[in-house]
């Protein structure tokens, strides 16, 4: 069994709910404010970590009180922070989320996230059967020195870029597995790609992004499920109905999730189905991080099916 090693941002959420969305210069009541942990890196963490895969983190933080809550709460959920440094140079990375109807709005200020190096992911002794994860979150030229550290030992690289950016071709070919959404598909293929759109363009899209046919593309639909191009074949996961009460943590849960199966072993449509069915678990919570289920939910979910 490998390890999921995850290089990514840790973020204190403050979460602010409102019956609805304010417009551009627009004021309206809150119902309450709430702080969770949060990050991409933290939650892709935090969900592999409690669906059972040894889980190791590389990331920054700051020395500030936000900083000893979040490394706190990460080491109770069995992370391994041995390669998360702490810096005075920069707060600790912060988003500002407001959920309104199961739907949010985020906006992250990257603090000591902006700060994680080549340095800092040089090091991690990784070996064949791992799995390294990282998003956009932290600097781009990190996560190609991770990506490259992970290739030479031969551990399988899975990206979620987002928040979604145009990249180079140089680093998606470091990527065994790509995981985003619709519009991530569409920011980096640059065409454009929304959720009314049908399969055949969201594959056509995703095959303009391949970099090989040894590489894998997975584009998850939220409530109509994923679809994945893995080299010329076509994968189809399901969607799972259900009644959501906080998207923000969805797509790192699915991350955190297949990166735990991948390193399990477990073949990718497996993989594929247990991430989908521990994303529709997760949405039915409250927060990023601590919303992620534990294996057991997962099973319970997949035998109820």
């Amino acid at each position: 069994m490998g390890r999921v090693y995850v290089a990514g941002s840790i973020n204190m959420d403050v979460v602010a709910t409102a019956d609805r969305h304010p417009k551009v210069g627009e004021t309206v009541a809150g119902r309450q404010v709430l702080y969770f942990p949060g990050g991409k890196g933290a939650n892709q963490a935090v969900a592999a970590s409690r669906l059972g895969a040894r889980t190791t983190l590389i990331g920054c933080l700051g020395t500030d009180s936000f900083g000893a809550e979040l490394r706190a709460f990460l080491g109770d959920q069995g992370v391994d922070l041995g390669y998360v440094r702490e810096t005075a140079a920069a707060h600790t990375g912060t988003a500002i989320i407001t959920v309104a109807n199961a739907d949010n709005t985020i906006v992250v200020i990257p603090g000591a996230n902006a700060l994680l190096g080549a340095d800092d992911v040089g090091i991690v002794p990784m070996v064949k059967g791992d799995v390294a994860v990282s998003q956009f979150e932290i600097p781009l030229p990190a996560i190609s020195a991770f990506f490259r550290r992970a290739r030479g030992t031969s551990a399988t690289t899975l990206l979620n870029p987002a928040p979604a950016q145009a990249v180079g071709r140089d680093l998606l070919a470091l990527v065994d597995l790509l995981v985003l959404n619709e519009t991530e598909l569409g920011v980096l293929a640059g065409i454009e790609i929304s959720d009314g759109h049908d399969p055949a363009r969201i594959l056509d899209a995703a095959r303009r992004l391949q970099t090989g046919l040894d590489q894998t593309i997975c584009v998850t639909l939220g409530k109509r499920g994923a679809l994945a191009l893995a080299g010329p074949e076509e994968l189809v996961v399901p969607g799972r109905a259900v009644q959501a009460v906080d998207t923000t943590g969805a797509g790192d849960c699915f991350v955190g999730a297949l990166a735990a199966q991948l390193a399990e072993g477990a073949t990718l449509r497996a993989a594929l189905a247990f991430a989908n069915a521990a994303a529709s678990i997760c949405v039915q919570r409250m927060g990023a991080g601590p919303s992620m289920p534990t294996a057991a939910e997962v099973a319970a979910v997949l035998n109820a099916s």
